[in-house]
């Protein structure tokens, strides 16, 4: 029995034109995927290096900052070796806050206390106000200072005698910095100083201050 040759039957060339042009446009719409992909990528990266960037330095809170520039005494008048029980004793101190964030730092009531002997002889409370974004505020603050309070202190009289009162001070600013609604955070300053305030000179010597930070 003879073999009978199976021949195929040849692909019309427009089909096969036809599958060239389907392959093509499914290499190409891969090649815009992947290169859209690829874009996608790069540029989440490097939005969060920009991100990050920006968190570490422009949308990082700093610690503000108080400072005591100057401290003065009024009405402090003796009467033979005693102090006048019916005129208080007037505390002024110059005091700047800084606030070197991007943000303005605001703060609620705070307060001040005066110390001679370990006990308070005097507290003030400084209004609420606000530090604006890399300024310093100025404030002038007032101590009305007890006289039977300051004469009840055991050091007294010996402190007089040798013409000299160590007094501290203990200063609190509660606030908060928000920047951009996004970052925000609640901030205590405390400042603790300790001066030596000279009779006969009537100004004080020998300033030292410590701040404490609360977050």
């Amino acid at each position: 029995m003879a073999e009978q040759q199976q021949v195929k039957p040849l692909v019309p060339a427009a089909f096969r034109d036809e599958e060239e042009a389907l392959s093509t446009q499914l290499n190409l719409r891969k090649r815009r995927y992947v290169q859209c992909c690829g874009c996608i990528s790069a540029l989440s990266l490097i939005l969060a290096v920009v991100v990050l960037v920006l968190f570490f330095t422009l949308f990082r809170i700093h610690d503000p900052k108080i400072k005591i520039n100057s401290v003065t005494i009024q009405r402090l008048e003796l009467i033979n070796g005693s102090l006048r029980n019916d005129v208080n004793v007037t505390l002024l101190a110059d005091v700047s806050v800084t606030n070197p964030n991007v943000a303005t730092f605001k703060f609620s009531n705070s307060t001040t206390l005066i110390y001679y002997g370990g006990r308070v002889i005097g507290e003030a409370i400084h209004l609420q106000g606000q530090a604006k974004a890399r300024r310093t505020l100025l404030r002038n603050v007032t101590v009305e200072l007890d006289p039977e309070k300051i004469e009840a202190v055991p050091s007294f009289r010996s402190d007089l005698n040798s013409g000299a009162f160590s007094i501290s001070s203990y200063s609190t600013i509660s606030g908060r910095v928000k920047i951009l609604k996004i970052v925000k955070k609640r901030v205590v300053v405390r400042l603790n100083c300790t001066t030596t305030y000279r009779i006969s000179g009537r100004q004080f010597v020998g300033e030292s201050c410590r701040p404490e930070l609360d977050f």
